[in-house]
């Protein structure tokens, strides 16, 4: 008979404004905490304003043109804007989160998150001022 067992955290992650922050090795860290073999790593943000996503993780180049790319989809300080009760930032910062994903899933496999030789996973802070974000880790074991 097959057991399952959900283990989870909640971790912070401080940003320096907006831009991608690299939290895999922070998840990485938290399965070998708990020795996780084999399983799915769940990770959700509960935010408005920023985002989860997986990209390329080797090369700094590649999360910078990132970056650009959503500067350029949404730019701050267009004239339609309403919702700027929190400065030039905030409805762009919605409108980002919402392009992109809060939750991500991700197989576990030898202890190890089943990721592409490149691939990372990001917090993506879309507001210009640093930010306390949570990260709800969920990680179901099969045993």
């Amino acid at each position: 008979e097959v057991a399952y067992e959900l283990v989870k955290a909640t971790f912070e992650i401080s940003t320096h404004g907006k831009g991608l922050h690299d939290i895999t090795d922070k998840i990485r860290a938290q399965l070998r905490d708990w020795k996780v073999r084999e399983g799915m790593c769940f990770l959700f943000l509960p935010h408005t304003s920023a985002s989860l996503v997986m990209s390329e993780n080797w090369d700094p180049t590649a999360r910078a043109d990132l970056e650009t790319f959503m500067e350029r989809l949404v730019p701050e300080r267009d004239s339609w804007y309403t919702h700027t009760l929190e400065g030039d930032d905030d409805a762009t910062s919605h409108i980002r989160a919402m392009l992109t994903d809060t939750s991500l899933t991700v197989p576990v496999d030898a202890g190890n998150l089943s990721l592409g030789t490149w691939q990372g996973i990001y917090v993506f802070e879309h507001r210009a001022r640093p930010h306390r974000r949570k990260v709800l880790m969920r990680v179901l074991t099969v045993e």
